[in-house]
């Protein structure tokens, strides 16, 4: 009896982790459904959005990730989702076997840029950092080159001006891209 109450206290202890699934096409939706029908916590990234066809304006949902979907479960917990046919596996780091967990501060904060952003929330695999050389790839500034900063925690692109000092604008993050080492020695 005593041997029970021990191992409730243990699994009582052992924090929930929000790990990384891959789940087939098409199938978000439906899987992130049927984890819940499970009781097992998960978070799919949708962000509603207007679009506009030639005859009406519609709000869709649109995936912020798609084929991924975020769950958050204790050690013990974690086959269960790979009991859907339709989660294929966990995320893993390269060179590592356990599957790689998202900190809950990170998890927190990307929910809540999810829900709150009257922007687009586009994902970037390139991190992109303040000083980094960053080419315009969307909106009426299409094409323009310049640096990354920060200013009030607003990202910005600059344009450096050597005798007059910089010329900065606000931008969303998502209309910007990390130049490559290689367009940097060709200039």
């Amino acid at each position: 009896m005593q041997n029970t109450n021990h191992i409730e206290i243990k699994s009582s202890t052992v924090h929930r982790q929000w790990l990384v699934a891959y789940v087939q096409s098409c199938l978000e939706k439906k899987t992130a459904q049927r984890l819940a029908a499970m009781g097992i916590e998960c978070y799919l990234p949708v962000q509603s959005e207007i679009r506009q066809w030639r005859d009406r304006r519609k709000r869709v949902d649109r995936l912020a990730i798609p084929l991924m979907i975020f769950v958050h479960v204790t050690p013990q917990e974690r086959p269960l989702p790979l009991s859907l046919q339709a989660i294929s596996r966990y995320m893993v780091l390269r060179g590592e076997s356990t599957p790689a967990v998202i900190p809950d501060e990170q998890m927190a904060q990307f929910r809540f840029m999810l829900d709150y952003s009257p922007e687009a929330v586009e994902m970037c695999s390139v991190p992109l950092a303040p000083g980094d050389a960053v080419k315009v790839i969307k909106g009426p500034l299409a094409g323009l080159e310049g640096e990354l900063i920060t200013v009030n925690g607003k990202s910005k692109v600059a344009v450096r001006l050597d005798m007059l000092g910089c010329a900065h604008v606000d931008i969303p993050i998502g209309f910007v891209e990390k130049k490559d080492k290689k367009e940097k020695a060709v200039r």
